[in-house]
């Protein structure tokens, strides 16, 4: 029971995270619409507006990472008396967890992005 209440707990923190990266993402894109059209104005191509966005979103998951894997192996000593079988971290499991995370932000950070790329720089220019 212990384990798939943890299991239905780190479900419930990837979609929150993932909610929540998609949120300030969402904000952030909406907050530089006028930038971002000024750029599609002069050139800028939708590749390069999409990578804009999704290096944001990266960042904010890269340091998101570089906090919960020191934090995530040194919980693993309370949680180990709880769970059975369990002695130490497992590589395969922290790895699969971070891929998981990582394609979660990607797809949070792509929804904002794709959206940012289709701004119509005049619609753009014209809300300031």
């Amino acid at each position: 029971m212990i384990s798939r209440l943890s299991t239905l707990f780190g479900l419930l923190a990837l979609l929150l995270a993932t909610v929540g990266l998609y949120g300030v993402t969402a904000y952030s894109v909406e907050g530089r619409t006028s930038e971002i059209g000024i750029r599609m104005a002069l050139g800028a191509e939708r590749a390069r507006v999409v990578g804009m966005v999704m290096r944001g979103a990266m960042i904010q998951i890269a340091i998101g990472l570089a906090i919960g894997i020191p934090v995530a192996l040194l919980c693993v000593r309370f949680v180990k008396t709880q769970l059975y079988e369990i002695t130490s971290a497992d590589f395969n499991v922290m790895a699969g967890a971070i891929g998981i995370l990582a394609l979660a932000a990607f797809v949070a950070g792509m929804i904002p992005a794709r959206r940012a790329a289709s701004v119509d720089p005049a619609r753009a220019l014209r809300m300031e």
